[in-house]
């Protein structure tokens, strides 16, 4: 199956490279185009990155920035649709949202989300229900769940 040339992810601040890992194996098995590292985020080589991504990040193409703020510019230039998956009252349920055909995802950190300079550029913010106590879950299963909502 090819890759979703038009969807890419954008993971900000995320603290610990098992979840770097898991995204990158999501990534690829859901097709995603490139992963985009930012922030504090730890990025390949590392094993930690390897014992859970399985060497998906040496063939997903993947690129580090600093600033994610400048990032998100420049796909909004190139005409991506910025969609930030977050805990707010205000997002829109993941399983009834419709993206355009060409999106990034974006994942913050585990703790603090994505921040607001981020949710100020997105043109859209989505949540997955909850049903239980919790308000959230771990940020590589969220993805991989919101990933795969995505390309429904």
């Amino acid at each position: 199956m090819p890759r979703q040339k038009k969807v890419c992810v954008l993971a900000h601040n995320i603290r610990s490279m098992h979840n770097i890992g898991s995204i990158f194996r999501t990534s690829d098995g859901a097709g995603v185009s490139k992963v985009y590292l930012t922030g504090y985020s730890a990025c390949p080589p590392r094993k930690e990155i390897t014992k859970t991504a399985l060497g998906a990040e040496d063939f997903l193409p993947w690129e580090f920035y600093k600033d994610p703020v400048e990032l998100v510019k420049k796909l909004k230039k190139d005409g991506v649709q910025i969609i930030a998956l977050e805990c707010l009252s205000s997002g829109e349920d993941i399983f009834k949202f419709k993206p355009k055909s060409c999106c990034c995802l974006i994942v913050g950190n585990e703790i603090e989300g994505v921040p607001m300079d981020l949710l100020d550029l997105c043109d859209a913010t989505v949540e997955i229900p909850m049903r239980g106590m919790k308000e959230s879950l771990n940020v590589s299963v969220a993805f991989g769940i919101g990933i795969y909502a995505l390309l429904k």
